[in-house]
């Protein structure tokens, strides 16, 4: 287990690192990093989180895994005089929603798209890790939702939150902050790797790519973006990211029509030219094809 957690599968949504996070919270160090205008981006082990602080008190977006809570919260406390008053989750999976629970008990309020409460009403099977994940507590469901978009006046910033359809999970937000210059992405990004896209709640590729240009729109040249897994990122990186998607999409595309199956579109190794780039992640070569060659199959 920890020869697994040393090799950064904690980077994605991983049942080892979801059962072993008792055994290593002690080892975690939660980092923030000022982004300008209040806003930071902090890390530690799970999904990147975002952060905004001022006088309307701490907006925070997702919050890792439950053993993290009161390291998240001492981080948050070197920086903002308040505790959350708002927290937003990107999606619903665990690494990035865990510590819900733990925040509402303080008095956050959750807000997330309406599909991220449904999914953490219910119980799941997440076929491409073979992982069994449980319905959450009442208490870390969201208790605002939205639909298409939202919008909050926090700390000064002008808060954009819009839902990006059937990307990384059928629940995904991007939440934009205007007058920093900020992008949080979620695990729509996942900066400098393939990613885990949960084609069992209603993850696509073409929806990672739509959600990669609907960004595009959206930023500067020089907003900072923060991805869900993996570091700092900017416009080109977000660029580079996105022509690597439609490469694989391109690639896995043609073993469909030349009439592979999944088995032997893993054989034929398609994304060669591009794995030693995009393919040390949690998600490797083969995991990409197959994921890839099931939702294209489907279409």
């Amino acid at each position: 287990m920890k020869k697994l957690l040393s090799k950064t599968l904690v980077s994605g949504l991983c049942a080892c690192a979801v059962l072993s996070m008792p055994v290593v919270a002690q080892d975690v160090e939660i980092r923030a990093t000022d982004l300008g205008g209040g806003v930071y981006m902090m890390t530690g082990s799970g999904g990147n989180l975002g952060l905004s602080v001022g006088d309307d008190g701490a907006f925070l977006i997702d919050d890792q895994f439950a053993p993290l809570s009161d390291k998240i919260k001492a981080a948050i406390a070197e920086v903002s005089g308040s505790p959350v008053r708002f927290l937003v989750n990107t999606h619903w999976h665990g690494d990035h929603t865990g510590g819900n629970a733990n925040f509402a008990n303080d008095g956050a309020i959750i807000v997330a798209h309406k599909n991220v409460r449904k999914r953490l009403t219910k119980d799941h099977f997440i076929e491409a890790i073979n992982y069994d994940v449980k319905a959450s507590a009442a208490v870390a469901l969201p208790v605002i939702t939205f639909a298409k978009e939202i919008n909050f006046y926090q700390n000064g910033q002008s808060i954009h939150i819009l839902h990006v359809e059937n990307a990384h999970t059928d629940g995904d937000a991007l939440i934009y902050f205007e007058e920093a210059d900020v992008l949080h992405m979620g695990d729509t990004f996942f900066n400098k790797s393939y990613p885990f896209i949960d084609t069992s709640t209603g993850g696509s590729i073409n929806g990672v790519i739509a959600a990669h240009e609907r960004a595009l729109a959206i930023i500067t040249q020089s907003t900072k973006i923060i991805p869900g897994h993996g570091v700092l990122a900017n416009r080109a990186d977000l660029q580079n990211n996105l022509a690597m998607l439609k490469e694989v999409r391109s690639k896995i595309l043609k073993t469909i029509a030349d009439g592979l199956d999944a088995d032997a579109a893993v054989a034929a190794d398609p994304l060669a030219t591009l794995n030693e780039q995009w393919g040390g992640g949690f998600i490797n070569a083969e995991r990409m094809v197959r994921i890839v060659h099931a939702d294209l199959s489907k279409s």
